[in-house]
């Protein structure tokens, strides 16, 4: 049951896969088909309070006891697919990943040591029983990772107050959200991955981009991408928002790479830096 608070959370943007019924085994195809019937499903804003919810207890909830039972839905060419949060298995994985972007005292203050170690035990135990699992969405936080828009080309940009349906659910406010198909997806990154293997020695957004490319070779090739601004677009200012075509500046910096232009490919590049880099900036000020 979707949560009834109005106040949106901000700071994470989200990657997610929506797969149609068929690539779920029974009988979990059975449970998302009567979910997906419900009247009311929650939305990315709901998924994201309860996860902050579970910060408040002391010591903190860091990763949820069960796995959730929700998931985004969305139809697609008339067929039903289905993005499951996977809430716990995404907590494990965020855990393990905070020792690289918090200070040690930060950390320790914030998930205790002893926290962190229960965790990570149960997070081992479930993967000997689960090797091949893997979430239907990645998130980051105070910014959109540039590699996620080389999946997405501008024309399938969508950018209003709750741009129908998925992950945005009813009454989210303003939404700015690419969505493609999953074979699209895949084209793009192997596209993109030639030209920045011929023109650059050594990049990090070729590294990026592999790892964005091996995800998406987990899913049925009938699925839907979807690149999502979440809380992001509360805390950019309106015209801003209005104005960000990050998905086209990326193509037009892949093309300058194709035709030899490094020039043109850098300003680009730097365009897109500095638009993010003032929006993590926000981040650091809060």
């Amino acid at each position: 049951m979707a949560l009834t608070t109005p106040v949106a959370v901000p700071y994470a943007s989200y990657l997610r896969v929506y797969e149609p019924l068929a690539a779920f085994p029974e009988p979990e195809r059975s449970h998302w088909a009567r979910y997906a019937r419900r009247g009311s499903l929650p939305g990315a804003q709901d998924e994201l309070r309860r996860s902050l919810a579970d910060l408040v207890p002391v010591p903190p909830v860091v990763v949820p006891v069960r796995e959730s039972a929700d998931a985004f839905v969305a139809e697609v060419d008339g067929v039903l697919c289905v993005c499951p949060w996977r809430t716990r298995l995404r907590g494990w994985q965020a855990l393990a990943g905070l020792g690289d972007e918090l200070p040690a005292p930060v950390l320790d203050a914030a998930v205790p040591p002893v926290v962190r170690r229960e965790a990570a035990a149960d997070y081992d135990r479930w993967r000997e029983r689960n090797p091949d699992a893997r979430p239907w969405i990645r998130s980051a936080t105070w910014h959109v990772p540039v590699r996620w828009f080389v999946l997405f080309a501008d024309e399938e940009r969508e950018y209003g107050k709750g741009a129908g349906g998925g992950a945005g659910g009813a009454g989210e406010g303003l939404v700015l959200r690419y969505r493609t198909p999953m074979v699209q997806a895949r084209r793009r990154v192997a596209r993109a991955l030639k030209v920045l293997r011929e023109e650059l020695e050594d990049s990090p957004l070729v590294d990026g981009l592999v790892d964005v490319g091996r995800w998406l070779e987990e899913f049925h090739p009938r699925s839907m991408v979807e690149l999502d601004y979440g809380g992001l677009v509360y805390t950019i200012p309106e015209e801003q928002l209005a104005s960000d075509h990050s998905a086209a500046d990326t193509a037009e910096g892949l093309a300058a790479l194709r035709e030899g232009d490094g020039e043109r490919a850098s300003a680009v590049y730097e365009r897109l830096t500095e638009r993010w880099r003032a929006v993590r900036h926000r981040g650091l000020a809060s």
